[in-house]
């Protein structure tokens, strides 16, 4: 079988928080709504819909906040995004074994494309809008043995398509509660990914 890894996008390959910041307080303004921008920043990884629900979007008014949100977002998040520190030689490593590489993200589709060609970082495949147990769909399609990601539902999604789970503790949920979660192995950051996947390559059946 050919070697597949998956990755998560927002705080596994990269960082919006910046830009989250502001098109946060972006759409408060437009709107009218007090949001808690730090707070959305800070909790990537759910849908958006959820994420602006919990920054303090009412209910009846989000279905015309999502696509505002997805209007500003290329001219607003994209510029001010940078790579997690060791992203790219996490995905060299896979590349150097011969593997492809994936992003299953929660993330609209096309703002995640955008993020990736933007950045340079070169994936086989992306898939967005699934979150925690439904980005199993994607994994057992493409055939992904790994999923790496830094959320709980990253860790549900692993374990439900029967890919090995590597959390990384650089997002939202540290490195007990991702343990707790099931993770099989935790991470402090990519930069650690290398020199893992080497000795998971070396003793994998």
């Amino acid at each position: 079988m050919s070697l597949c890894v998956g990755f998560d996008l927002d705080m596994t390959l990269i960082d919006p928080r910046e830009g989250m910041v502001e098109i946060i307080d972006a759409l408060a303004a437009d709107s009218g709504i007090p949001l808690d921008a730090a707070g959305f920043a800070a909790r990537l990884g759910p849908p958006l819909a959820i994420g602006l629900h919990n920054a303090g979007a009412p209910e009846q008014r989000i279905p015309e906040l999502v696509p505002r949100f997805r209007q500003l977002y290329p001219d607003v998040v994209v510029p001010k995004t940078r790579v997690m520190p060791g992203a790219l030689a996490a995905i060299a490593s896979v590349r150097d074994a011969g593997g492809s590489v994936i992003v299953v993200t929660g993330k609209y589709q096309p703002s995640a494309e955008l993020h990736l060609r933007t950045l340079g970082i070169e994936v086989d495949a992306v898939i967005g809008e699934l979150f925690s147990d439904t980005k199993a769909t994607a994994l057992v399609e493409h055939g992904a043995s790994i999923y790496v990601g830094d959320h709980v539902g990253d860790v549900r999604g692993a374990r439900r398509a029967g890919a090995v789970s590597v959390a990384v503790a650089s997002g939202p949920c540290d490195a007990d509660e991702l343990a707790d979660a099931g993770a099989d192995v935790v991470l402090t950051s990519l930069d650690e990914f290398p020199a893992w996947f080497g000795e998971h390559r070396a003793y994998a059946p």
